[in-house]
């Protein structure tokens, strides 16, 4: 059976993708967060095809949660995750070293059978510094009546004049926190879900361990319904296999954590590419559902180029942005 193509529509905070008349994510460029919650692109609400909706936003226990969006809380010294940092001797402190993303604008929406997003953003200090030019490009897809596949990749490119160390709480001293990456809130109704892994399922006590995937399935309040995430991190990745942080007991969430234990140095002048995919599915799963939702997520991989070329990149940072990204880099906000 043919598959629905994908209608991407653009306001002036967010895209809205649908595949036929089913809305299945809110991406939102334009937040509009408090300094505090590291203002930043993130895709929610997200849905399955069936409907159910697979994301949290801004939990009170912890705000700066947002769906599913590229969050790093340790990038030299600087935060952009959102709220306190964690520092060795003292634990969780609030400092003034919220960064922020920021929209510059869209080289490519595109909808069809696939759909494609090109999108040009900097990473600014809360004192002001463009640490990171991004190139982030996210793709969308039918598998089929019960499937449909996130595809997510960024080249972030040094713009400073000094290398830059990118790690987690675990790197300055907190165990088994190496939370950062691309993340995912799962819903409330999630809690005490199944953690899913190659070969087998379990709790928290899988945070940290290494796999090329990792899955979640959970049931939903009202419906009673089950749904399932699998996310897939590329085997060109930094630290593949990653370690997983990943949580059920307190809430679900999933991360493909590439800085969990060690930390990345981005030189000056240097890249670093990151590609995950995120197959959201109707239904329950179990560790081999999981593994074949997750060859749905590898195929994404093969699918076309996942950033574009220095060339193309260079060539980029040369086009004028829209408005509105630019009275955000006046506006300070």
């Amino acid at each position: 059976m043919p598959q629905p193509d994908i209608r991407i529509d653009e306001a002036s905070d967010r895209l809205r993708v649908r595949a036929g008349e089913r809305e299945l994510l809110d991406y939102v460029f334009h937040p509009g967060d408090p300094v505090l919650e590291s203002p930043r692109p993130y895709l929610s609400p997200i849905r399955t095809l069936g409907g159910e909706v697979v994301s949290l936003y801004r939990p009170h226990d912890h705000v700066w949660h947002k769906g599913i969006a590229w969050s790093l809380p340790v990038v030299g010294d600087e935060n952009f995750w959102g709220g306190p940092t964690f520092v060795r001797g003292e634990g969780y402190v609030q400092l003034p070293n919220n960064g922020a993303q920021r929209h510059r604008g869209f080289a490519e929406v595109r909808s069809g059978e696939t759909g494609r997003v090109v999108e040009e953003l900097d990473w600014i200090t809360e004192a002001g510094a463009t640490w990171f030019d991004e190139r982030r490009e996210l793709s969308v897809q039918v598998v089929d009546e019960t499937t449909w596949v996130l595809g997510f990749a960024t080249r972030m490119r040094n713009v400073s004049s000094a290398p830059i160390p990118i790690g987690s709480p675990t790197t300055r001293g907190r165990d088994n926190a190496g939370y950062g990456g691309l993340f995912w809130r799962g819903p409330r109704s999630f809690t005490g879900g199944t953690i899913l892994a190659p070969g087998r399922s379990g709790g928290d006590e899988l945070r940290g361990e290494r796999a090329p995937w990792f899955g979640f399935t959970g049931r939903h309040d009202g419906t009673g319904a089950h749904s399932t995430i699998v996310m897939v991190d590329h085997p060109a990745n930094v630290a593949h296999p990653p370690q997983w942080f990943a949580r059920s007991d307190d809430f679900a969430c999933l991360c493909p954590a590439p800085f969990f234990s060690e930390e990345h140095v981005v030189p000056a002048g240097g890249d670093l590419v990151e590609r995950v995919a995120v197959v959201v599915a109707d239904g329950d799963a179990d560790p081999a559902r999981a593994a074949e939702l997750a060859e749905h997520g590898r195929a994404v991989f093969t699918a076309g180029p996942a950033v574009a070329s220095a060339s193309e990149a260079d060539a980029s940072a040369h086009r004028a942005p829209d408005a509105d990204a630019a009275a955000a880099r006046t506006s300070g906000s």
